[in-house]
């Protein structure tokens, strides 16, 4: 080959050779989109935005949000389509939480939060009264979910006046059946609707609501909460937690609940250093209720209370991450 035209045609298979040769450089440097399970609550949301800004702007990888509910998307991760679970409420799931370890295809990472709770609870006005706003107490020796029978009449349900309306949790979560279960093993479903609300932002709004008017309210919830964080609430007494019991009829208090970080086990081959900072993450449910609560007050959304904590709380995060990815992160967040 002789001319312009040869020394084309050895430039164009040069430029193919080189493209063989860099095509694995490229595939390796890729990293993979990293998968979260993100849950109908607030906090689960939020502990999503904040890890995962961390992962893109520091570490370099691609996300994906995925929406569901509590059995759906623990059994996505189960079938290896979802990567992280920021909020595992494992005694709400133990059946299918033992399945997934059991599997080797889930790990348990630990503890996100160690100090959750949840529970039914009522306004402390109901028991108290509050003189600052003229409301006097209804239901003075309201101490233990045995005392709801005699004040069903306080929480009358306005579509069913016949019986008290019970405020339950969202269809799909665990704590929802068991909720229902307990009214059953305490006598109260003769007393009480058992309401199941539709969203997080329901069940929320519903008690905000009772809380604005004085009015009482009865029902479950847990924190980390901006609802928790707000207003104030008295948990109602149920018998100790005894495991033969509760794996009977739930008739006894929530038992200690881990709240822990669970990955897809391949992330420990296809991305370590995403599994090495989610052993380190760590928070507390006061921090997430300040966060939850800054959210409520500005009328953020979750991406704005991840933004909020990674500003603030600076001293917290950056003891997960080597100082070079806080360094990309703090600039990403500039």
């Amino acid at each position: 080959m002789k001319g312009k035209n040869g020394y084309l045609v050895r430039f164009i298979v040069l430029l193919v050779l080189l493209s063989f040769v860099l095509l694995p450089m490229t595939a390796s440097a890729a990293k993979d989109t990293l998968r979260f399970c993100d849950f109908s609550w607030d906090s689960a949301q939020v502990h999503n935005r904040i890890a995962g800004f961390i992962f893109k702007h520091g570490m370099g990888y691609d996300l994906e949000y995925i929406p569901g509910d509590t059995i759906m998307l623990n059994t996505a991760m189960l079938q290896d389509d979802a990567d992280i679970n920021m909020e595992s409420w494992t005694q709400n799931i133990q059946e299918l939480y033992n399945k997934m370890i059991k599997s080797g295809k889930v790990l348990d990472l630990g503890s996100n939060f160690a100090d959750n709770w949840q529970g039914w609870l009522v306004p402390t006005y109901v028991i108290k009264g509050d003189a600052k706003r003229g409301i006097k107490p209804v239901a003075p020796d309201l101490k233990s979910v045995a005392d709801l029978a005699k004040y069903w009449k306080l929480f009358k349900d306005p579509e069913v006046p016949t019986k008290g309306r019970f405020y339950n949790s969202i269809p799909g979560w665990g704590c929802t059946k068991v909720n229902s279960t307990k009214l059953k093993t305490y006598g109260l479903d003769k007393y009480f609707n058992d309401f199941i609300t539709g969203s997080d932002a329901a069940l929320s709004g519903s008690m905000a609501a009772a809380f604005k008017k004085g009015k009482p309210w009865v029902g479950y919830y847990w924190e980390p909460t901006w609802v928790l964080g707000k207003f104030d609430m008295t948990r109602l007494e149920e018998p100790p937690f005894d495991p033969e019991v509760w794996k009977k009829n739930k008739g006894c208090t929530y038992g200690s609940v881990e709240v822990n970080i669970l990955v897809n086990a391949r992330l420990t081959k296809d991305a370590p250093d995403v599994v090495e900072m989610l052993k380190k993450y760590e928070t507390t449910t006061a921090t997430i209720n300040e966060v939850l609560a800054y959210m409520q007050d500005t009328k953020g959304n979750t991406e704005d209370g991840a933004m909020w904590f990674l500003k603030n709380k600076a001293d917290v995060w950056t003891t997960w991450v080597s100082p070079d990815v806080a360094k990309k992160v703090k600039a990403a967040l500039k």
